[in-house]
């Protein structure tokens, strides 16, 4: 009998039965004690099993089979908590399973980056904006400050993405080179916000956000300047005679006319000594604006004695005098119109900028309008843009008398209108051209000045320069051979 319980003790000993019983758990109170005699038959005085232990191997040995399967059970539960066996593989692999989805779905709700709209929407809200538009940099400071509360709001997203922190970086430049405050009113990109019903920009804004579009308003220019020289909102370039009073602009916003005298006597060549600009009146904005520059009189107010048009703080319409009688400008928020007057010398110069949209919107009886339609062919200096050159003085444009001489030759005028303008473009041409039939060294100033409203104002600048596309222009003096390519013109732009 005690050979038989020994050997049953050794198997389950191999088994991690009663020795993984034994562990450092709180104490469990043993079973009552069996009868005497099993604990003796238990003992076999090989070790030291607990107490405990030895009395559970004799009571098993008395139980039935079904009972023993029972208690193995609650030992193998009672040993796993004290730590003594170890978990079944396939918990691990659902416990680990469950880990990992449970992660997954942390990563799934994390906030994505999102600092692509934050730019987007800069863009939006800064495209339209050009530096020679009155307010410039109040929207610009506006956006930018929408623009650094968007990548605030993304920080803990974006913690690691390079284009979050060069976005950051840039910001700072920005705001640095343009004196913007950190604290001040933001742009909205909320549709539902509410616009200014009388700034163009902001009302073009809402229209793209609710077409589900962020395209840009497209803006035109328009100018005029020199003897006189016009450049079309379809950035055609003529020379006209167009003595007297023409409308430049005539459509439901605005009208320009322009009133034209000859520059040298006998000479079909004019140039501008009085503008009219009138700003119609527009809902709540603005009632009817006029204004009018002449020669030796270019106010900085309109003809009612106001120098603004609308309510409110910030004006819908008002005047800005650049230079004190030589230079104003007039910035209609409500329209996106912008207008440069300037007086070079006893002539007049005029630059315009203006939403396409608006700029189209005319009766077929307003059809007549230098800035959309170009001059009349019968009022063409110019050959397709090639303008013939009087050289010494004999040769001015048609109609000229003989009479008159320009105390500039071709290289001498050349050289002049190269001291401000190093490209040969036709705004170079334009003021040799003047130099020439006029003799005027003001000329040279207004086409200059005409260049700077373009860079300004044009909202292209691949198309700020205007080349000849082909011919050469009309030379009838021999003289011309010896100049080289200046002679040629056009023809070194083949």
């Amino acid at each position: 009998m005690i050979v038989g319980l020994t050997r049953r003790r050794r198997k389950k000993k191999k088994r991690g039965g009663p020795l993984a019983c034994s562990c450092s758990g709180p104490a469990v109170p043993p079973p009552p004690p069996p009868p005497i005699e099993s604990r003796r038959a238990a003992w076999t005085g090989m070790g030291r099993a607990a107490p405990s232990c030895a009395a559970s191997a004799a009571a098993r040995a008395e139980e039935p089979q079904e009972p023993r399967r029972r208690a193995r059970r609650r030992r193998c539960c009672c040993c796993c908590c004290c730590g003594g066996c170890s978990p079944p593989v396939s918990a691990l692999v659902l416990l680990f399973s469950l880990g990992l989805l449970l992660h997954t779905g942390d990563c799934q709700l994390q906030t994505p980056c999102r600092i692509q709209k934050c730019t987007t929407d800069f863009v939006s809200l800064t495209s339209h904006l050009s530096p020679a538009i009155d307010g410039f940099d109040l929207e610009f400071c506006k956006a930018l400050r929408a623009y650094s509360a968007c990548t605030t709001r993304n920080s803990k997203a974006c913690r690691g993405n390079l284009v979050y922190h060069s976005a950051v970086l840039g910001i700072s430049d920005l705001m640095s080179q343009r004196n913007c405050s950190k604290d001040g009113p933001t742009s909205s990109t909320n549709p539902e916000v509410t616009h200014d019903p009388c700034n163009y920009s902001g009302l073009q804004g809402a229209r793209e956000q609710r077409g589900g579009e962020q395209i840009p308003p497209t803006y035109l220019f328009c100018g005029l300047f020199g003897d006189p020289h016009l450049r079309t909102f379809k950035d055609h370039f003529q020379t006209c005679k167009v003595e007297g009073a023409w409308p430049l602009i005539d459509n439901n916003y605005l009208s320009v006319q322009v009133t034209n005298v000859p520059v040298v006597a006998g000479s079909s060549a004019t140039a501008t000594n009085k503008i009219t600009i009138i700003f119609k009146s527009y809902q709540d904005c603005t009632d009817q604006k006029v204004y009018q520059a002449v020669t030796d009189d270019l106010p900085a107010a309109f003809v009612d004695g106001t120098t603004s048009g609308g309510d409110g703080d910030t004006k819908s319409l008002r005047i800005v005098e650049r230079v004190s009688g030589k230079y104003v400008e007039m910035h209609a928020r409500y329209i996106g119109t912008t207008v440069f007057v300037r007086q070079l010398g006893r002539y007049l110069t005029l630059a315009i900028r203006m939403p396409e949209e608006l700029a189209m919107i005319y009766e077929e009886s307003q059809d007549l309008q230098l800035c959309v339609n170009g001059c009349p062919s019968s009022e063409r200096i110019d050959d397709s843009g090639h303008l013939p050159l009087p050289v010494l003085g004999q040769l001015l444009p048609p109609g000229a008398s003989g009479q008159t001489k320009s105390v500039y030759t071709l290289e001498s005028a050349t050289t002049k209108c190269h001291e401000n303008m190093l490209l040969k473009d036709i705004y170079f041409y334009s003021c040799v051209f003047d130099l020439l039939t006029t003799g005027d060294a003001n000329f040279t100033a207004a086409a200059h000045s005409a260049l700077q409203d373009v860079e300004a104002l044009h909202p292209r600048k691949e198309r700020w320069h205007i080349f000849p596309n082909g011919g050469s222009v009309a030379l009838e003096n021999e003289l011309c051979l010896t100049l080289g390519l200046v002679c040629l013109m056009v023809v070194v732009f083949l």
